[in-house]
């Protein structure tokens, strides 16, 4: 048994011996040519085999070429010169191929017509030029490839479902370094919506077909057939949806559409994340998404941390198109602490949200009960009657799904004491987001936030309605809700403190420039500026600094690292973790 395990072990050594790979050095060519050659390249697949014999590199060896010419076609250079090398390299070998890519081929003609019943239509208009293969351009295969499907999938997406390509030419001189294109769409007859059958029995059958985005006889729209998809699955009533097309009808020129649903399960939810304004925080949540068969809803939300707590009960009534318009009814319990302000505050909320064009309305009136505590001798309560509206942008095709962003936000609320109010008041708040992508991998992020408030005693004005500063969202570098203007409030031992207590008037904005990295993470660099006041004029506080972020499915990691730059102060660390569970 000794001898056979040290034959085994001969045999390993040798074995090892005999690995060999293959080191293969490529220049003249970069990014995607280099990329492609090295996957047409059949040496490239033999580079980790083990015991490649010379005769086996001869033949290798004598693909490259061909190889290299065929790699290099699809990007346009028909013509190119490859000298290429290969010697033994201790146990293995080495390659060397070096390449002059020459003239490339140009566009010198273009050529997409789409003809038929569907000529006209205005989904081929925008193609009959496309940007990618027009004249003078660089010959590329992938882009004439992508202008083709364009074009039948443009046909297939609207209705036309029996177009056909009539030509499909790329005629190539590579003596000459030029093409020409010509592309020719034959539209057929377009199809139209057919019969819908639905079978479900979680909501109302009327309810349901106002989620439909489409109606029998309208044109076939494979667009329409998948907001209707999102709409249904969005609106949380069910646990699986599918909507689908049937056989196409080629006499009637109709799809009938077939909607299968089955009813979805009370949900509970559970989830912690940590930051520095908030510290460790945390969500529970339970979800009745089908009280009844009239698709009304029931949300319980109890959320906590370090500076709030509060429970939100909500109840929506679908109203209008049920995927954008609802009657809710939100009953709130919240304590948070704004700058050295303590709040309480018990609200109920009746609201209307609705939808027109790229605009979200919600009209609101909160009856509240509000206390404020300043120091330890001052609590002010308060009850008032708060009429609100806010105007939001949503994206094109939006269907009520949760924003996290928005580039424009609008609120108005204001209370008056002839509404039988504690205090007169109004305040506006605007709030925008925007991201820039300068490149692929490079974006640049906008933020604004301005707050102007009007209130006959600023004094008597509760502190949630007052404004703050300064936190991860706000201004970096600074404390959450630090920047605010302050007055003297009496303490428990009769001194008196000066205490942050909020301030009439907001701005706020931020510059951030951030570049992708692999692996999901990305760096930023940023500037902040800002600051709540009571009087416009009043010295703004800056800030910049570095940030990292590492982005999954599941969890959402910020870090940043600020620098105040209108006071004294040390850098200050901002992190964000939003896991979900």
């Amino acid at each position: 048994m000794k001898a056979l395990r040290l034959l085994a072990a001969a045999l390993a050594l040798c074995s090892g011996a005999a690995l060999a790979d293959i080191r293969i050095d490529i220049e003249g060519v970069d990014g995607d040519l280099r990329r492609n050659v090295l996957t047409f390249l059949s040496v490239e697949r033999y580079r980790e085999r083990s015991g490649v014999d010379e005769d086996t590199m001869t033949r290798l060896f004598n693909r490259i070429d061909g190889e290299v010419r065929s790699a290099l076609r699809p990007f346009g250079y028909y013509d190119p010169t490859v000298r290429a090398t290969f010697r033994p390299d201790g146990n293995g070998w080495q390659v060397a191929i070096n390449i002059e890519r020459g003239q490339v081929v140009r566009i010198t003609r273009v050529n997409i017509e789409v003809t038929g019943p569907g000529a006209g239509d205005p989904s081929f208009t925008a193609l009959a030029e496309f940007p990618l293969i027009s004249a003078g351009m660089t010959l590329n295969h992938g882009q004439y490839e992508q202008a083709k499907g364009e074009l039948t999938r443009t046909a297939a997406a609207n209705g036309y479902l029996d177009a056909r390509l009539l030509r499909n030419q790329m005629l190539v001189d590579p003596q000459a370094h030029t093409a020409e294109i010509d592309v020719a769409l034959e539209t057929g007859s377009q199809y139209h919506f057919g019969e819908v059958s639905i079978d479900q029995s979680v909501i109302r059958p009327e309810l349901m077909r106002r989620f439909l985005r489409f109606r029998e006889g309208d044109a076939y729209s494979v667009t329409q057939l998948l907001r209707t998809q999102f709409a249904l699955d969005d609106s949380l009533y069910f646990a699986a949806v599918e909507v689908s097309p049937r056989d196409r009808d080629p006499e009637t020129l109709t799809v009938p559409i077939a909607i299968t649903a089955t009813k979805s399960r009370r949900q509970f939810t559970l989830g912690a994340g940590y930051g520095t304004d908030t510290s460790v925080r945390g969500t529970i949540g339970w979800l009745d998404s089908r009280v009844n068969e009239h698709g009304h809803r029931l949300r319980i939300e109890l959320k906590a941390s370090a500076i709030t707590q509060r429970l939100d009960a909500r109840y929506d009534i679908p109203i209008g198109d049920p995927a954008l318009e609802k009657l809710s009814l939100d009953a709130i319990s919240r304590a948070e602490k704004f700058g050295d302000l303590n709040t309480q505050e018990y609200s109920i909320r009746p609201s209307i949200t609705q939808v027109s064009g790229r605009w979200q309305q919600v009209l609101s009136v909160a009856a509240t009960h509000t206390v404020t505590n300043r120091g330890a001798l001052d609590r002010q309560s308060a009850n008032l009657l708060v009429p609100g509206i806010t105007y939001a942008s949503v994206p094109e095709g939006f269907l009520g799904e949760a924003l996290f962003s928005r580039e424009l936000y609008a609120e108005l609320i204001g209370s008056h004491s002839a509404l039988g109010s504690d205090s007169d008041f109004l305040r506006l708040l605007l709030q925008s987001e925007r991201v820039f992508n300068l490149s692929d991998r490079w974006h640049l992020l906008l933020r604004a936030e301005f707050g102007v408030s009007l209130a006959r005693n600023f004094s008597d004005l509760p502190g949630i309605y007052r404004f703050f500063a300064g936190g991860d969202r706000s201004v970096r570098g600074f404390a959450y809700n630090s920047l605010s203007p302050e007055e003297n409030v009496i303490m428990r031992d009769g001194t008196t403190q000066l205490q942050k207590t909020g301030g009439r008037n907001l701005m706020v904005g931020s510059v951030e420039l951030a570049r992708d990295l692999p692996r999901n993470f990305a760096v930023a660099t940023f500037f902040d500026a800002g600051n709540a006041f009571n009087r416009f004029g009043d010295p703004m506080e800056y800030s910049a600094g570095v940030g990292l972020r590492y982005r999954l499915p599941v969890v959402s990691i910020g870090l940043d690292i600020a620098q105040p730059l209108s006071r004294n102060g040390s850098p200050r660390l901002h992190l964000n973790i939003s896991p979900k569970l």
